[in-house]
This record gives C-alpha cells, sequence and structure tokens, in this order.
C-alpha cells in the first residue's frame, strides 16, 4: 500500500470538497489510480460512499436558493476568474493528466484552452434567466414566461478529455445558477479535482461545486444514491452507450431528466472531387489524436473507389508522422489500459483474418498503438460495427456518394460526420441525409465549438451541451397568467 512508497514516487492526493470543505485520507478510506503504462501508484483518492453522495446532494441543495438568486453579473466574473487561473495553472494538470491517465502534453494544453473558451461562452450565459410577457387570447389576460435554474445538478464526467469535459459538465448549469455535485472518472481523480479547485478558488461560494470521488467497485452505489437524491434535477453523463443506458434506466426511476453524450463511430466520407491531401491531413488529426480516444474520432472512411488507391498513400503518409519513437508519448498519449491494447489487437486481427489490409501501423508497446490504417474494410468484420475508441481507422470503399450515404447510416451510432468535396453545395445535401447531431464539410470529425450546440442521435445519446440549447438543459420555464381583476 502507500506506506511502501518512496519519498519519490508521483503521489498525488485527492480530497473530497463537500460545502466548502475539504475531506482527505485523515477521515475517510482511499483508493488508488495507477500510471497505465508503469502501473505504479499516481495518485491517493477518496472511496466515497453513499453517504458522502448524500452529503454533497444536500450541500449543493443548501445553497441553491442563494446562489439562483445571486446577479447575473457576479456568476459570470466567477466563471471568468476560474478561466484565467485554468490558464495560469496549466502546468499542473499537464503532469497530473500525464501520470494518471497518459495524456500527452499537447492534448492536456488543448484541453486546457477548450475549458477556458468553455467557461468564457458560458459566462455570456449568465444572464440568459429572462422573463417574456405576452398578450393572452383577451384584453384581459396576460401570460409571463420565466425561466428559472432547476435546481442540483450532478455531473458525471470522463477520462478521456478529463479537463474539457469536466468543465463543459458544470460551465452551463453553474452560469444558469444551479448547484453542482461534479463526481470524478475513476481513473482521474486528481485531474477532475483541478478542475474543481479553479472554480472554488475562483470564489464560488461553499456547497454551489462539490466534488466527489469513488472507487471502481462503489460507482454504482454513489451514482445511485446521487440520482435518487430528491434535490438532484438533472443529470448530464458523457461515457459509454453501455455506462450510459443504466444510467438513462436509473434516472427514469427517478423521473429526472438527463443528458447523455455516449459512444460514437464517427465516419469520414471522401468523394471523388476531394482534395485528397487535405483529406489526409484531416483523417489523421480526426483518427488518431489522443489515441483515437475521442468521442469524435473517425473510424469509418467511406472512400469512392476510383480514388481510394492515391488515397490510402496519402493518408499513410500523414499517419508516419503521428508515429512515437518510444521514447515518450508524445505526440499522440498513451492508452488508457493494457487491455484497451489487446482490444484493439484483436479487432485488427479479426479484420486481416477476413480480407482487410494492413496500410499501415499495428504495431504496440508500452500502452501505445501506433496509428493503424486497414483497408478494404467490409461488413461482417468487428471492426466495421464495433467502437473501436482507439487510433486504428477503416477504409471502406464505395461507388458513389449514394452507397456512402447508404453506408454512413448502417451504424446504431449518430454523433459526427463529414464529407470531403469541392462541391460544398452536395457535400451539405449528404449531410443532410446522414443520421448525426453534428456534420462538417471539408473538416476534421474531431472539432467543437462550445457556442454550439454538441450531441447525438440514436445509441450516441440525447440531449445538447453548448451555447443556448444549455438554457433548455439547465433551467425550467414556468408559465404564469395574470388575469385583470374585476371590478
Amino acid at each position: 500500500m502507500l506506506a511502501n512508497l518512496g519519498e519519490d514516487a508521483l503521489l498525488h492526493q485527492s480530497q473530497l470538497y463537500i460545502g466548502g470543505h475539504f475531506f482527505g485520507s485523515d477521515t475517510r478510506p482511499t483508493f488508488e489510480c495507477t500510471d497505465p503504462v508503469s502501473q505504479e501508484v499516481v495518485t491517493q483518492a477518496i472511496a466515497s460512499r453513499a453517504s458522502d453522495a448524500r452529503a454533497a446532494a444536500s450541500a449543493a441543495a443548501g445553497d441553491f436558493p442563494a446562489w439562483s438568486k445571486t446577479d447575473p453579473a457576479e456568476r459570470s466574473r466567477i466563471l471568468l476568474e476560474a478561466a484565467t487561473i485554468m490558464e495560469k495553472r496549466a502546468s499542473e494538470v499537464v503532469r497530473i493528466a500525464n501520470d494518471e491517465i497518459g495524456s500527452s502534453e499537447e492534448w492536456t494544453r488543448f484541453n486546457v484552452q477548450i475549458a477556458v473558451d468553455l467557461f468564457k461562452n458560458a459566462a455570456q450565459l449568465a444572464d440568459s434567466l429572462t422573463e417574456e410577457v405576452t398578450q393572452g387570447p383577451t384584453p384581459d389576460l396576460t401570460y409571463r414566461l420565466q425561466r428559472k435554474p432547476a435546481g442540483v445538478v450532478l455531473a458525471l464526467a470522463p477520462w478521456n478529455a478529463a479537463v474539457t469535459l469536466a468543465t463543459r459538465s458544470v460551465a452551463a448549469p453553474l452560469a444558469l445558477g444551479n448547484c453542482v455535485v461534479l463526481k470524478a472518472s475513476e481513473l482521474c481523480p486528481k485531474t477532475h479535482e483541478w478542475v474543481s479547485r479553479a472554480l472554488n478558488d475562483a470564489g464560488l461560494p461553499p456547497g454551489v461545486l462539490n466534488f466527489i470521488t469513488n472507487s471502481p467497485e462503489h460507482a454504482r452505489e454513489v451514482v445511485e444514491a446521487l440520482i435518487a437524491h430528491p434535490a438532484v434535477r438533472r443529470v448530464n453523463f458523457t461515457g459509454s452507450t453501455r455506462v450510459g443506458r443504466q444510467i438513462a434506466v436509473q434516472a427514469a426511476n427517478y423521473l429526472k431528466r438527463c443528458l447523455l453524450e455516449l459512444s460514437g463511430k464517427g465516419t469520414m466520407i471522401i468523394l471523388e472531387d476531394a482534395d485528397l491531401e487535405e483529406a489526409a491531413k484531416a483523417s489523421a488529426h480526426a483518427c488518431f489524436i489522443n489515441q483515437g480516444q475521442v468521442c469524435m474520432s473517425t473510424e469509418r472512411i467511406l472512400c469512392v473507389n476510383s480514388v481510394a488507391d492515391r488515397f490510402a498513400e496519402l493518408f499513410a503518409i500523414e499517419a508516419r508522422k503521428l508515429r512515437t519513437n518510444g521514447t515518450n508519448n508524445r505526440p499522440l498519449g498513451t492508452l488508457i489500459s493494457a487491455s484497451s491494447v489487446l482490444r484493439l489487437r484483436g479487432l485488427i486481427e479479426d479484420a486481416l483474418s477476413k480480407g482487410a489490409r494492413l496500410v499501415e501501423g499495428g504495431e504496440a508497446f508500452n500502452n501505445i498503438l501506433q496509428p493503424t490504417i486497414l483497408d478494404h474494410v467490409t461488413p461482417g468484420m468487428r471492426i466495421y460495427t464495433e467502437e473501436a475508441f482507439g487510433p486504428v481507422a477503416g477504409i471502406i470503399r464505395v461507388e458513389d456518394a449514394d452507397e456512402a450515404m447508404s453506408i454512413a447510416n448502417d451504424t446504431e451510432f449518430g454523433l459526427v460526420a463529414s464529407v470531403f468535396s469541392k462541391d460544398a453545395e452536395k457535400a451539405q445535401f449528404l449531410l443532410d441525409q446522414i443520421e448525426v447531431g453534428i456534420g462538417h464539410v471539408n473538416g476534421s470529425t474531431v472539432y467543437d465549438d462550445p457556442a454550439m450546440p454538441f450531441g447525438g442521435l440514436k445509441a450516441s445519446g440525447y440531449g445538447r451541451f453548448g451555447g443556448q440549447e444549455a438554457l433548455s438543459e439547465f433551467t425550467e420555464v414556468q408559465w404564469i397568467t395574470v388575469r385583470e381583476a374585476q371590478t
């Protein structure tokens, strides 16, 4: 256990934050997080149980009346200050995220910048709790529509884009006057605590943002206790479809509204008139950034057969630029576990055994899989349908745009797609027929703008983060009728 760790060991201490008070290992049991490559202990975190979960939700409920009435300008100021703190402390989280989840410095700093942008965008939402007054159907009747904070929001954040997605889960709810319980991923408790501390150090009143962690074996107990708590009115979860279904069922039992941003299998379509060099560059970014551990990652490339050979050549050239030399985890970071490597190797070997051709990559070491390209992927191969969530791209050859559209919709997921063509109108028409929440023309599938709605269809979830969509997700609308008194 921890007593065996030397003084030079990389060890982070993660604490709970409930109602303005920190709780550490002196009062709570703990669990350990390990470096995904070395398996050395890097973080000691608090193993919360249901009682801590209920305490966090109650603390949030207790501060909700005051926070919901706080001047919007003050809420905005705090979020902007949190953004400034994040920028100043970025080097801290670079080390933490590298230790806990193997993130490269480039990926973590990119995460921090997106998180800063999320806070700045959320700050603009703070004064969106407006009242609309309209005339009713008769002269003596007036309608008032009041938008109000929902209450306590439960935020369940994942590990893969730890800083960005933890920030996204709390920024808009806080801006709109809600109080929040942020439950960290079991894989990166200190990284998520870093986000929480930036907000609380920016001046959030005690109880507005509460932070809890739990060991993997107690995850179900803690989440169920939080969802069941009467004060919790909203749940947002980013993660796998498998877990998202469980969250949705639990929330339905208590009639709690969910925002679920779940698994994806991003599709990129390369038409015969595409700029193949630009498409190859975008594909390398979309398929391989952060070892492909991004919900928006491109996993299927539907390429018109007449240009497929040339595209595969160019794509391979771009993929080689992203190979690691083995001395560190740059530029793409590491996979989250050795089991991820084994699973991805299984997908690759299955495809090869059924006729796919290995164009590039396939080698793995130290939880790193070199960028991998498979050509001639067809139905019947596991990688055709399963979410890889790793740096493995499958090229599926098609005859024309119509076949590409048909195959693009032949998936249970519906998060994101991109079309490359010099005919932007044709590309947009194609995207209109594809069942996804997000579409791009001549761009990477890995792209986000905090001001725009973000979410998917089908098994990729429901609800939207981002911009004005946050108003419907994290507020309630009250309709009031006012009749003039008869004299």
